[in-house]
């Protein structure tokens, strides 16, 4: 074992010992057999609330029908949805209907005005996700909507704004049918089996509806669909999640004198800590870092004397030649329930007052923020995490962390943790494969894809970002299509026919280049499943 994977292993070991001592309180809600026993009158995990079931006598009426739905268009939704009118062909035609709530595509991109889908790239990553995920910074990059790298290394940074367009044009461009303004409200379940979905009753300014479906892909960010067909979830307590984030961004910056300020100044991922009190495995502390922390002092000693639940410091992402700061990552609250709509109220009004109070303290503290005014604060914040379904396998910090391997991949990503005080950035160009098992709950029919599919703490750390979003979105799309159109049950639908139309897509299932063909002609990779 060399000496970086032995650092590796002590850092998950910490971790796991911190779990052990309860520094991690995970609610599980309703064991498969608890569940069941309470079906015949609770059909999901609030026992205030009852899943509908579908009949033809109902007054709710059937606005729409489809044979694979998405229900929520941001990364994960956007790729899954393309990936499942990709798999379309002339003589098994798939009709694919994607939903939003808002009156965009691109959910954390576009909503909460995130710039990369990736921000890891630094000198030595040398294995990334392929697929839709790269395909979107390259549409976006040919269609004059990335124009810049992330500071200091070679991710691209997205116009937030532009990015609404390419997901309408790639969309209409792939087929995929589309739905905004329309709020997902219930899971639609079999009246012959509670354990398997059909459609989903929406809101919207038509009003009530039900959308029948042949396969749905949950990309809600939180499980709402899995968590209201019943299927079985883990969410973290207010404590020990991670905070909700409202980012904002300026226009009026001195450039010259902002970089020069951070050449004098220049903050590396070690200062990190001084905010989160960080595990790394040291090869992260002395890379640059577009990191603020100390200018914002004063405001953070006031508002731990007022006991507020609010912080300042983060990244600054990059900078336009016309003096915009697009994508400020700065103001941080903790303890609040992104599931409880009136601790979403109370975070979405402090955050906007810690904006206010986050300019005033760049213009006072900052070189070249002086004269800088407001342009944008998010749609919504940024969740980091919630629900997490319980997968049919649930992946783990030891397989993020030790380069695992599955047999029913669907694509890969690298070495990259965000989260619960933990960073590892993918310089060794290691990386894991992400298995499809972790995308299928315990209810028929249904994928889940994006930051809630099934993993413990650290591997949500490296699922919850965009780019591995992406990953997951593409491979549920597809799998969705395929199980419908091979008239498979979606929890028993054939990998190796997944895998072939996710080759045809251009995913790198193994990480390198051939691997994938090996699965589309039907020939053994050698690959030992982690089960």
């Amino acid at each position: 074992m060399s000496d970086y994977e032995s650092k590796i292993n002590r850092l998950i070991g910490r971790w796991e010992g911190k779990k052990a001592e309860g520094k991690e309180t995970i609610e599980q809600h309703k064991r498969k057999e608890e569940r069941d026993a309470l079906r015949q009158t609770v059909t999901h995990t609030n026992p205030n609330a009852s899943v509908e079931t579908f009949r033809e006598t109902m007054e709710t009426p059937v606005v729409d029908k489809c044979d694979v739905l998405i229900v929520g268009g941001g990364p994960a939704g956007i790729s899954a949805a393309l990936a499942a009118a990709r798999a379309s062909t002339k003589e098994s035609p798939i009709d694919v209907l994607i939903m939003e709530r808002f009156g965009c595509f691109g959910g954390v991109i576009t909503t909460v005005g995130m710039e990369t889908l990736g921000w890891y790239r630094y000198e030595g990553c040398t294995v990334d996700s392929e697929g839709i995920g790269k395909e979107l910074e390259r549409v976006s990059k040919r269609m004059g909507g990335s124009d810049r790298k992330w500071a200091f290394n070679d991710s691209e940074c997205l116009d937030t704004e532009n990015f609404k367009f390419i997901a309408d044009m790639l969309l209409e461009e792939a087929g995929c049918r589309t739905l905004l303004h329309t709020s997902f409200v219930d899971a639609i379940m079999d009246p012959d089996d509670s354990t398997k979905i059909i459609g989903v009753a929406v809101e919207n300014k038509s009003g009530r509806g039900i959308i029948k479906a042949g396969r749905v892909v949950d990309c809600s960010g939180d499980a709402d669909v899995a968590a209201r067909a019943g299927a079985r979830f883990t969410k973290l307590n207010r404590k020990d999640a991670m905070g909700l984030t409202t980012v904002f961004n300026v226009v009026g910056v001195n450039k010259e004198d902002f970089l020069k300020h951070i050449e004098k100044k220049p903050a590396t991922y070690e200062d990190w800590s001084k905010t989160w009190q960080q595990d790394t495995t040291g090869k992260e502390d002395d890379l640059k870092s577009p990191y603020m922390q100390d200018e914002f002092s004063e405001l953070n000693d006031s508002k731990k004397e007022k006991k507020e639940p609010i912080s300042f410091g983060g990244s600054w992402s990059a900078l336009t030649e016309k003096g915009e700061a697009t994508n400020l990552n700065l103001v941080h609250m903790k303890g609040f329930d992104p599931l409880n709509a009136q601790d979403l109220t109370k975070a979405e009004i402090m955050g906007r007052k810690g904006v206010m109070e986050a300019v005033e303290a760049l213009k006072k503290t900052v070189p070249g923020f002086n004269d800088v005014k407001l342009r944008n604060v998010a749609m919504t914040m940024g969740i980091r995490d919630s629900r997490k379904i319980i997968g049919k396998y649930n992946l783990t910090g030891r397989d993020v962390a030790s380069q695992a391997k599955f047999e029913d991949t669907i694509g890969v990503f690298p070495e990259f943790i965000d989260g619960y005080n933990i960073l590892i950035l993918p310089t060794t160009g290691r990386f894991f494969e992400i298995p499809l098992r972790c995308l299928q709950p315990d209810t028929e029919n249904l994928y889940v894809a994006g930051r809630c599919c099934a993993g413990d703490m650290v591997s949500h750390a490296a699922m919850r970002n965009m780019m591995a979003c992406t990953v997951t979105g593409q491979g549920a799309g597809v799998a969705a299509a395929i199980s419908f159109r091979n008239k498979e049950p979606a929890s028993k639908v054939t990998v190796k026919d997944v895998q072939a139309e996710l080759v045809r897509q251009e995913v790198n299932i193994h990480g390198y280049v051939g691997a994938g063909a090996e699965w589309a002609s039907g020939m053994t990779s050698g690959i030992k499943s982690k089960i």
